[in-house]
């Protein structure tokens, strides 16, 4: 449509909301859909979060909330990092979003001049190339493989940096692919950043508390290179809370006055009972929160033994996360029961949909065409029959 803007025309649809909607339209229609596409925890958020959202609506928390966030929320944020993390952060460095989806948009949006380059490891989260997209930068692409375990090398980091480079981003525990950097693999690339300081780092962490290694590592640990780090995170995955919208920068301080602003300029302060709620949130321990690590844990057993199990599938292990981010091109030209050739990511995951009527989504929106992505947020019989299905639908592929 002519009339609309360069900019909304050059954005794609998102990949994983465009297949839970298929999922969920084909569901509408009577169908037994198993939505692996979408990346929410299948729990309940914890009771005495919602019990601090209903305090929060008798005490009459409904009105304006400050654009950052309250400062009680930016303080208990503060308080989570050097608790959890050992990291110094003061209540001026900490920005809260409606969710870590604005968090980056705004840091992008703060950061990024038409023209800059900003480096990404493939596979990344779908929207990351559409942000960049939108502040006019040119996104720059380190490419890996499930033999690396979806991890880049300090090497391959050096190469990809030029002179226009202005911003590295990345997601450990990373979505899609569970890959979790150790300490020591951060050290190396915090060692490259420190030959070039003009480049900004967002370590995107929203995963931090589902992982299934030693503990979480942030590259902001690196006193050499933490000015120029800018977490992100928030309450959806841990707590089960994606409805409810919370995310936070922490940064330095100049950098989360610019996100204040460009916040105050859009949507203004995050909803006032999500704020309250996100306080018990980081003031309870983590019981809840391991309860749901637990039941991931053992999904990742169940998912990798059936993924193991299916001809022409290949997988590794992730290290955190709820996702599987499978290879399947051996499935590529093969044919289904249509003479309908499968030419891509995209279209296996379509096939999956509407023949084992399970919903994945298709590895070229996150930069890695020979893969899919299928969360393992479900019960373990909705597992089990997924996996079932799945290898029956590509047993048919000829």
């Amino acid at each position: 449509m002519t009339f609309l803007s360069d900019r909304i025309n050059s954005l794609s649809e998102s990949a994983t909301l465009k297949m839970t909607k298929l999922s969920r339209e084909l569901a509408a229609k009577g169908v037994n859909v198993i939505n692996l596409s979408v990346g929410e925890p299948d729990f309940n958020t914890p009771e005495y979060i919602k019990d601090a959202a209903k305090k929060a609506l008798d005490e009459n928390y409904t009105r304006y909330s400050p654009v950052p966030g309250y400062p009680e929320l930016r303080q208990a944020i503060a308080n989570k990092l050097k608790r959890e993390n050992n990291l110094d952060y003061d209540m001026s460095q900490i920005v809260v979003s409606t969710g870590a989806k604005q968090s980056l948009s705004n840091v992008i949006l703060t950061l990024i001049n038409p023209g800059d380059e900003v480096i990404i490891p493939t596979p990344y989260w779908v929207s990351y190339s559409e942000m960049v997209t939108l502040a006019e930068g040119k996104a720059v692409y380190i490419d890996t493989t499930i033999e690396s375990d979806f991890k880049i090398t300090p090497e391959q980091l050096e190469t990809a940096i030029t002179p226009k480079s202005k911003l590295f981003m990345f997601s450990s525990p990373c979505n899609p692919t569970g890959s979790v950097y150790s300490k020591a693999e951060l050290a190396a690339l915090a060692k490259v950043f420190e030959k070039h300081p003009d480049i900004f780092i967002i370590s995107d962490e929203i995963y931090e508390h589902i992982n299934f290694i030693d503990k979480h590592e942030s590259i902001a640990q690196f006193p050499e290179i933490k000015e120029r780090v800018i977490i992100v995170n928030g309450f959806s995955k841990a707590y089960a809370m994606t409805g409810w919208r919370l995310g936070y920068i922490a940064a330095s301080k100049e950098l989360a006055a610019a996100n204040d602003k460009m916040q105050g300029q859009t949507t203004s302060g995050t909803c006032s009972i999500a704020q309250r709620a996100g306080i018990a949130a980081y003031e309870h321990s983590l019981d809840s929160v391991m309860e749901m690590k637990a039941a991931f844990a053992r999904r990742r057993e169940l998912v990798y033994n059936l993924l193991n199990e299916i001809p022409g599938v290949k997988t590794n292990l992730p290290q955190g996360a709820f996702y599987f981010f499978p290879e399947i091109s051996s499935f590529f030209g093969k044919q289904d029961e249509t003479g309908k050739v499968i030419e891509n990511s995209a279209d296996l995951a379509l096939y999956l949909l509407n023949t084992a009527h399970v919903a994945t989504v298709g590895g070229d929106s996150f930069g890695n065409n020979n893969y899919i992505r299928l969360s393992y947020a479900a019960s373990d019989e909705s597992l089990k029959e997924a996996l079932r299905r799945i290898k029956e639908a590509l047993s048919k592929l000829k």
